[in-house]
């Protein structure tokens, strides 16, 4: 009993807290190579990346939980300075500080989000849509609102960090459906 007892750590057994923690961190790395895929935009100090992607698909394909988890160990990994966020910021505290930062913070809550919306029932294209909509509306609200507080001008917060991306930001959560529910589809083909 006791030796049962001493392979199970939080109600899993030690491989699969491994596996789980190893899900979590290839997560945050996925995240952070998608960080990597930058634009810059000379009318605005927000880059056009595929983090938000990234985000999105954490959250409908982890659920809300492990990716909650995953972006919080992102925002760590960055935060301590490694090179995981996008290139052109100043890395480490400073970009969590700076223009991006609103946007940045708001990545575990936004995966959260998408992923508990995902796990409200059966995850079909336009749920993980409305999941993915809706979580982008979290993270504009959230970036936008620390974007006015260093411009002192919402309206100026809105040009820097909402006109450009809108379109873009479409497509990802577009994307980031059809991926999370056909790897879904072909998990259940497979099992």
């Amino acid at each position: 009993m006791a030796k049962q007892a001493a392979q199970t750590l939080g109600g899993y057994r030690s491989s699969e807290w491994a596996r789980q923690t190893a899900i979590v961190v290839g997560a945050s790395l996925f995240v952070a190579i998608c960080a990597r895929v930058t634009v810059p935009l000379p009318f605005t100090p927000v880059p056009l990346t595929l983090q938000n992607f990234a985000v999105l698909l954490v959250g409908l394909s982890l659920g809300s939980r492990r990716g909650f988890a995953a972006l919080a160990l992102y925002l760590f990994e960055g935060a301590s300075g490694a090179p995981v966020f996008n290139p052109t910021g100043l890395g480490g505290l400073a970009q969590l500080l700076g223009p991006t930062g609103g946007f940045l913070l708001a990545y575990p809550f936004v995966a959260a989000l998408a992923g508990w919306i995902g796990e409200q029932g059966k995850l079909t294209f336009a749920r993980a849509a409305w999941a993915g909509a809706l979580a982008e509306a979290l993270l504009f609200a959230s970036g936008i609102a620390w974007l006015a507080v260093l411009t002192h001008s919402f309206a100026q917060a809105v040009r820097f960090g909402l006109y450009w991306f809108i379109f873009a930001e479409i497509i990802k959560i577009m994307f980031a459906a059809a991926i999370t529910t056909g790897w879904k589809r072909a998990a259940k083909a497979q099992s």
